[in-house]
């Protein structure tokens, strides 16, 4: 029987290559699950197969079963699977905690202006965050990124019946996000070491953003960078 010829033979340069690409992918997992995966049985356990999965591109690479072009896109393939679970799961939890923000944040505008802002503000920013932790509960819990809560669609049907489409409506919906954010930020709030001997004054306010430590301001700045990121996509549509 003939022998291979040299042409079919592996050269250490593409066993490297696709050996280094694997300990690369190996890292990049571990770096995820230490990222997401609190318990460490269930992060060792990723971790581990994972590891087997590099170990098995590289054999089948030795083995000749795949080529090292094969090999390498296996792994790239696999390592853009996992960013994008990763990204996922990331922006879904700042919205979560982005939602619960607002909820919070708009009760304080309603007891804060004795109900004045109530109506304006306050509710619909309670309404946003609510929906904002509903549908960033159940992505988390569902593993899914299509998740749509009852304030979204309600943006979406006053949208069909402007004669605009659903991705108008969630624009308008991210806008609304984006707008009542601002609110947030700057609506006054009284000064820590303000009193009254009979009722407040401006002097007594400031914008609530001075009242921010600089990381809760930097969470803020962050949540509105991804609902930009949003409103783009549906934008792009």
């Amino acid at each position: 029987m003939a022998k291979p010829s040299d042409k079919s033979k592996l050269s250490m340069n593409d066993f490297w290559e696709v050996s280094h690409a694997a300990a690369q992918f190996t890292g990049f997992a571990c770096t995820i699950s230490a990222r997401h995966l609190q318990d460490d049985q269930t992060r060792m356990q990723f971790n581990r197969e994972l590891a087997y999965y590099a170990r098995r591109v590289v054999q089948d690479v030795e083995e000749r079963r795949l080529s090292p072009q094969e090999g390498l896109r296996k792994l790239k393939t696999e390592q853009q699977s996992l960013l994008s679970e990763s990204h996922r799961i990331f922006t879904q939890t700042v919205g979560l905690i982005g939602g619960t923000a607002q909820i919070a944040t708009g009760a304080g505008i309603c007891y804060g202006s004795a109900g004045t802002l109530c109506a304006p503000f306050g509710v619909p920013m309670m309404l946003h965050g609510g929906n904002n932790v509903y549908e960033n509960t159940r992505n988390l819990l569902e593993k899914r990124s299509d998740v749509q809560g009852p304030v979204r669609k309600a943006y979406q049907g006053i949208a069909k019946l402007l004669g605009q489409s659903e991705s108008s409506g969630n624009m308008a919906y991210l806008a609304g996000d984006l707008t009542l954010s601002g609110v947030g930020i700057m609506h006054p709030v009284l000064k820590p070491d303000a009193w009254r001997l009979f009722r407040f004054v401006r002097a007594d306010f400031e914008r609530a953003y001075k009242q921010m430590s600089t990381r809760a301001l930097k969470f803020e700045l962050g949540v509105d960078a991804l609902t930009i990121q949003q409103l783009n996509n549906e934008h792009e549509k």
